[in-house]
């Protein structure tokens, strides 16, 4: 006889709420986010070799896979923020409720966008 469930709790067995996507999502911004400033170091440092490497990669930032990458890394940079702000609540004993944990998760993913969209226009000097 096959046994078919799964002994030990299992990703199947579970259904996804707010709050493991953005757990796993803080995860994953962390380390993204220390590739990209590890990647933004290397751009300054590359100063200390001459204009034409910086202008090099200068380049490749306006272009428009620079341009995606730049809106990637505040959001990224956003969300990482939030997320924190979430954490140190959590810390202080506030936010374990199922309906604040479901509430502050949201404000976390949709303030992430607003805020990208917000230094966007800023950065287009539209606001």
């Amino acid at each position: 006889m096959e046994n078919k469930n799964p002994i030990s709790p299992h990703i199947q067995v579970y259904e996804w709420h707010i709050s493991s996507l953005v757990s796993i999502s803080h995860r994953i911004t962390g380390v993204i986010n220390i590739l990209f400033i590890t990647l933004i170091c290397f751009w300054v440092g590359s100063l200390f070799f001459g204009e034409t490497e910086y202008e090099l990669i200068q380049k490749i930032l306006l272009s428009s896979f620079g341009k995606f990458l730049i809106i990637s890394i505040i959001w990224s940079f956003s969300f990482q923020i939030l997320s924190e702000i979430r954490h140190l609540f959590w810390d202080m004993g506030y936010g374990f409720d199922l309906k604040v944990s479901k509430i502050t998760g949201l404000i976390v993913i949709l303030g992430s966008f607003l805020i990208t969209i917000m230094v966007y226009l800023l950065g287009k000097h539209i606001i």
